[in-house]
């Protein structure tokens, strides 16, 4: 089986978690440090949701995530170059934020959507370039056991 979409929008990365007890209760609260991602982590729960409607998914999965990230202004020429990319505008954007992040708040907005846990993906993928369009493209796969 095979799921794929495209979630647009600027992706936000995920933090690390924050854990702390409640005074009033004792239990013990977990909080994502990253500033900013419940909006995106909502978008891409809603676009998951549009793109599949059965229960989540059960056993290994493979998935790709595929983030796209707006050129710079810097990268473009001006005048009668405007809207062009300078020849020395770099390939990859090696900037914050890492695609590891991203896929962390991404993989979170995911769960019990297309999976019931994180520990199902055992064989994933990020790329993270620049694009026109921004927004992530996530595809999952099922994988069979075939040994």
């Amino acid at each position: 089986m095979k799921i794929s979409f495209f979630v647009p929008g600027k992706a936000a990365p995920g933090g690390s978690k924050k854990g702390f007890v409640h005074r009033h209760t004792g239990r013990v609260i977990i909080t994502d440090d990253a500033k900013g991602n419940r909006d995106w982590k909502s978008r891409v729960a809603v676009f998951a949701k549009e793109a599949y409607q059965g229960e989540p998914l059960k056993g290994p999965l493979e998935v790709e995530f595929a983030f796209y990230v707006p050129w710079l202004k810097g990268h473009f020429g001006t005048g009668r170059n405007a809207g062009r990319l300078k020849a020395n505008a770099p390939r990859w954007p090696v900037v914050r934020p890492d695609t590891t992040k991203l896929i962390r708040s991404t993989e979170d907005a995911l769960k019990g959507i297309c999976w019931a846990d994180d520990a199902q993906i055992v064989r994933q993928t990020g790329i993270k370039e620049y694009g026109t369009l921004t927004g992530v493209r996530i595809t999952i796969w099922t994988m069979e056991d075939d040994r």
